[in-house]
């Protein structure tokens, strides 16, 4: 029996939220955002496991944080999660995050704790596309903003055609032996800025698959700002976040 992991990189401290507390622990509706990730993942039907990787020195805080949530152990519903102890970079906690994986996983999802509405919808399409015999997937959304490159001077050297770019989400899926390759032969001095970049960079193929509009990056107090009245309505409406 084989099962999908999701890996939750959460170790980074988000300075453009502003100083504080990191990224993934400031407060969404009175909750933390790792929390409604963590909820959102372990909801999903396709998810047998979630594994957190925290700061080195925050590991105990984040479990017992999961703890006080009731989203250590599998029940209701909900799979399992553990914590490992994270890295310095985003790339250096995915690759800790596998080497702790149990062997029984063959499916592995990265997903941002700053998309901490991302809809269970959305997670197990993903899993589907990769158990359908996809390497690796991405989720996306149409750019709707004209996009242009900029050279010297901030001048503007091309007006890039939208109709073929994609904003792309998390999570983002892979067989399990395609991610581990692609972060085994990765470049410590060029990181990519997502996994799937790893494995494009190894010559793989990426399945682009529909996006969802709430499972928008948390990056910037304005879009906190979007964030709760997202999780408002969704309140207002009987979904509990």
């Amino acid at each position: 029996m084989t099962r999908t992991a999701v890996i939750v990189p959460a170790a980074g401290r988000g300075e453009r939220l502003g100083p504080g507390v990191p990224k993934a622990l400031r407060l969404l509706g009175g909750v933390p955002m790792l929390v409604h990730a963590v909820r959102a993942l372990t909801a999903a039907r396709s998810v047998g496991l979630v594994v957190i990787a925290a700061p080195e020195d925050g590991v105990a805080a984040v479990s017992a944080l999961l703890a006080e949530h009731g989203l250590v152990d599998a029940g209701a519903g909900r799979a399992p999660t553990m914590v490992v102890a994270g890295g310095d970079t985003r790339q250096d906690s995915v690759a800790r995050a596998l080497v702790a994986l149990p062997a029984d996983i063959d499916v592995v999802l990265v997903h941002d704790a700053a998309r901490p509405l991302v809809p269970t919808s959305l997670v197990d399409a993903v899993v589907a596309a990769v158990r359908a015999g996809a390497d690796a997937v991405v989720p996306g959304l149409p750019v709707a903003d004209t996009v242009k490159s900029v050279g010297r001077g901030d001048l503007v050297t091309a007006t890039l055609d939208r109709s073929i770019l994609r904003a792309i989400q998390t999570p983002q899926g892979f067989r399990r032996s395609v991610i581990t390759s692609a972060h085994a032969a990765s470049d410590p001095d060029a990181p990519a800025t997502d996994d799937a970049g790893l494995v494009e960079a190894l010559g793989g193929t990426v399945l682009v698959v529909p996006g969802d509009e709430e499972a928008f990056k948390v990056t910037r107090p304005l879009e906190l700002v979007l964030a709760e009245a997202v999780l408002a309505r969704r309140r207002a409406s009987g979904v509990v976040g």
